[in-house]
């Protein structure tokens, strides 16, 4: 399900969209919804439900998500790095590995 996103103009943009998403989707509290935030354990989200909060990001911006991308995010802050630089928003996130790389810029133009 796709989601209006004309104010995201940069990853802090992208990160609050983000909180918001998950905080109306799975009745979370913002207060939990830090940047160091582990999507499972702090943020209590199953795999499936982040598969899902995966696939309306990738709707809403028009970007794809490599296979095995919860190999390579954890934190709620790498969720929202990717997502920004997979729009073209942000730098490479130093944390992903160089197959990983590939494979997300293959996979989308704006990745930079």
């Amino acid at each position: 399900m796709s989601r209006p996103t004309d104010d995201v103009k940069n990853w802090m943009h992208m990160f609050r969209w983000i909180v918001k998403l998950i905080r109306d989707e799975y009745e979370i509290d913002e207060a939990v919804l830090t940047r160091t935030a582990v999507l499972e354990s702090d943020c209590g989200l199953m795999i499936e439900q982040i598969e899902s909060l995966l696939a309306t990001i990738a709707d809403s911006f028009e970007l794809s998500f490599p296979d095995n991308t919860l190999d390579e995010i954890i934190k709620l802050e790498e969720l929202c790095m990717l997502a920004a630089w997979l729009k073209g928003l942000y730098k490479r996130p130093e944390f992903i590995s160089a197959a990983f790389d590939a494979r997300c810029r293959a996979m989308n133009a704006a990745c930079v």
